[in-house]
């Protein structure tokens, strides 16, 4: 584990790609494979290269430019301050698709707190690609680290690398890089106080009013059946594609074990950064954090 990316990584600048896209951002209603719709905005961002093809740049083309999908917190939406802070941050990287998950505001549905939002992320994942994008990083922050690794799990690896199963998933939704930040690694889990208020406001029918009304989140009613698989459950099925988990050691709704558990899982084929003073999810995540989690991804997405 580290507090900064491990390894080398060349040093990445961004530049305007005015020759090859027009820097105005999309805004636009995806529809999931279960037939929800999703606000979703895309943003070309800026064009990231290596510091040795600096001569090439100007000219490169959308699809080998980078695009980071995230993938919000609960009770976050594509318009909450803290999320287009996390989108500003990687547009100096490449483009940037945000979106709300499903019961978030302007998208249909509604929460079913990190089961089916799975098909939220693939929707927004498949239309970075039908942008012309090969290299798509997602990026989740809590409910949404979760979804990325049960994405990332499910709908297998975009390169077809031997011995994938099929049933894994359509390789169009894939991503090349994936980063969980502040993510639970186990279902259910009622250990701190802010998830005990949030077990309240997803099972209580008071508590879904509240959420509704109070914090624009519209919550289903009905329990998981069945149970969707965990993130830690997750995690081993994630290679060959690069994964890094990301944790605050202050983080108030997950504590170390968690982060440690899916490290645990993934094994050689992951990198555990364990943030000193860092709290939790997009809110902790400062200028910095975000600028090292940039480079990694340009760095690991092939």
């Amino acid at each position: 584990m580290s507090t900064g990316p491990a390894g080398h990584v060349m040093r990445s600048f961004a530049v305007p790609n005015s020759e090859t896209a027009d820097p105005t951002p999309l805004r636009r209603f995806l529809t999931t494979d279960d037939g929800v719709t999703i606000d979703a905005v895309y943003e070309p961002g800026g064009v990231v290269y290596d510091a040795r093809d600096a001569p090439y740049a100007t000219s490169a083309s959308r699809s080998d430019h980078l695009a980071f999908v995230v993938a919000h917190g609960f009770t976050g939406d594509v318009d909450r301050p803290h999320v287009r802070r996390v989108a500003e941050a990687f547009a100096q990287y490449g483009a940037v698709l945000t979106f709300s998950f499903r019961g978030h505001g302007a998208s249909g549905g509604r929460s079913t707190v990190g089961d089916r939002e799975v098909l939220d992320l693939a929707a927004a994942v498949r239309w970075a690609r039908e942008l012309g994008h090969t290299r798509v990083a997602t990026v989740g922050f809590s409910m949404g680290g979760s979804v990325v690794l049960r994405h990332a799990a499910l709908h297998g690896t975009s390169d077809r690398t031997p011995g994938r199963q099929e049933h894994e998933g359509r390789t169009d939704a894939a991503s090349d890089a994936v980063v969980s930040v502040s993510a639970p690694a186990r279902w259910y889990y009622r250990g701190t106080a802010p998830m005990r208020r949030l077990h309240w406001l997803v099972t209580r029918p008071e508590g879904r009013l509240v959420s509704r009304y109070g914090l624009r989140t519209r919550i289903h009613h009905q329990e998981w059946d069945p149970v969707p698989l965990s993130p830690v459950e997750a995690v081993p099925r994630i290679a060959p594609t690069p994964l890094l988990i990301v944790h605050g050691d202050q983080d108030g709704y997950f504590p170390l074990d968690h982060p440690r558990m899916l490290a645990e899982a993934a094994g050689d084929a992951g990198e555990l950064w364990l943030e000193p003073g860092m709290g939790h999810a997009e809110h902790a995540a400062d200028d910095e954090l975000l600028r090292r989690i940039g480079d990694w991804a340009v760095g690991r997405a092939g």
